[in-house]
């Protein structure tokens, strides 16, 4: 393993919950072995890109009700294929070579997993997505 490998491993938080086990898909086994930990730990980039995000869209996701809120995030990453690409990007970017290699022979499968976990992730911190008043 070179040592690129080694240091984004090794940066990468633990997750307890991530189950590792003989029958486990192989889309399955990377989501719990390798999305998991990088989506954790991209976590305040992926915060910040969807606050930029709102902001370029006139901040009309702070004028909603948390109902409407929770839909703009899903809607925002299913719809605009720009902000999806980034935030991919930003998922991708810590994958280790291997990682990659395993990525691409399922992208299609595995990009809908990361989509769905990073807007599961910005939905339950969306009280961190509060509009931050500027004096």
């Amino acid at each position: 393993m070179d040592s690129r490998s080694e240091n984004l491993l090794g940066i990468r938080p633990e997750i307890s919950k991530a189950q590792l086990h003989e029958n486990m898909g192989t889309d399955e086994r990377f989501q719990n072995q390798t999305l998991r930990p990088v989506i954790k730990l991209q976590n305040f980039l992926l915060l910040e890109a969807f606050k930029n995000y709102t902001h370029k869209h006139k901040g009309a996701f702070y004028e909603l009700s948390l109902e409407k809120r929770l839909e703009y995030i899903e809607r925002a990453i299913q719809k605009d294929i720009k902000f999806r690409n980034s935030l991919k990007g930003m998922v991708i970017g810590q994958f280790t070579l291997e990682e990659y290699q395993t990525y691409t022979m399922n992208s299609s499968a595995l990009n809908k997993r990361m989509m769905n976990m990073v807007i599961e992730r910005l939905k339950d911190q969306v009280q961190l997505l509060e509009n931050e008043l500027l004096v």
